[in-house]
């Protein structure tokens, strides 16, 4: 009901704060009441923490990012189940077909093969009938991709961003990283931002030995964003290729090593998309 209450609030024109989780859970162990979570020792916490709003960032009226982030979290559901069916499938049809199936296998294809199958046994029949049930519904999802990738682009056209404009980042990406991050101006530094999209490299040396290795943590799909932006920028010719050290431009061969060069090329990514978003329109 947090965020029920805080636009209710803003609404009616009232002062809202967004008090962190975090900072509410310290005041209640450090307040000298109870550590239990409950109703009237959390209010406390959030009021005792609301008392200095000059270090807590003001609450902001739903916009264009707030649908950016449903139309992308609707559309990562739909492709992660229809990603589930399309495995259900891969493994049911085996036991019907003796050939087995193809990868990367679609709907139609899926659906093709199970035309030519006659089962001859009563489970037979029954998987046979799991599978066009799986198929209709990979085919409902397909239906509705499409129409949320659509919305989600008209919207990304009336937020205006120039997230686009980086080579590597297209419209699913942008709606990604906007909807993910917000307001770009809450990270202190490209330091904190690039720490919270996963791509900072941890120092992983051992005596004489320097050297980094990629971060698990941060948000996830940001770092997918930005890995995809990263190797799309390598594999076609643009500025960024020059400067990557890869085989034959003074990277392997000079003895770097793959996954420090992995890092490095994702570690530079959120230093454009900050400029982005602090510099142009976010």
């Amino acid at each position: 009901m947090g965020k029920l209450l805080s636009q209710q609030l803003l609404r009616r024109g009232e002062q809202v704060v967004d008090v962190p989780t975090t900072l509410s859970h310290r005041t209640r162990w450090l307040s000298g009441q109870s550590g239990r979570k409950t109703d009237a020792h959390g209010a406390r916490s959030v009021a005792i923490a609301a008392a200095n709003p000059s270090r807590l960032r003001p609450a902001v009226l739903e916009d264009v990012t707030d649908t950016l982030g449903l139309l992308v979290a609707r559309r990562w559901q739909l492709v992660a189940h229809r990603h589930q069916i399309a495995c259900r499938v891969h493994a049911l049809l085996p036991d019907l077909c003796p050939s087995g199936v193809e990868r990367g296998i679609t709907a139609d294809v899926a659906a093709r093969k199970l035309r030519t199958i006659r089962p001859a046994t009563l489970t037979d029949q029954e998987c046979r009938r799991s599978v066009l049930e799986l198929i209709e519904q990979w085919r409902w999802i397909d239906r509705r991709v499409p129409a949320v990738e659509d919305r989600l682009r008209d919207t990304l056209a009336v937020h205006g961003t120039t997230l686009t404009d980086i080579f590597g980042i297209g419209e699913i990406g942008a709606a990604t990283i906007i909807a993910a991050v917000g307001d770009v101006h809450r990270f202190p530094s490209r330091g904190h931002f690039a720490a919270y999209c996963g791509t900072a490299p941890l120092d992983a040396s051992s005596g004489d030995i320097h050297r980094h290795r990629l971060s698990r943590k941060g948000n996830r799909q940001l770092t997918a964003v930005l890995h995809i932006a990263a190797v799309s920028r390598i594999r076609w010719d643009t500025p960024g290729r020059a400067t990557h050290p890869g085989p034959g431009r003074g990277g392997l061969a000079s003895g770097v090593r793959p996954c420090a060069d992995g890092c490095a090329a994702e570690a530079r990514w959120p230093d454009a998309v900050w400029c982005a978003g602090t510099l142009l329109r976010w």
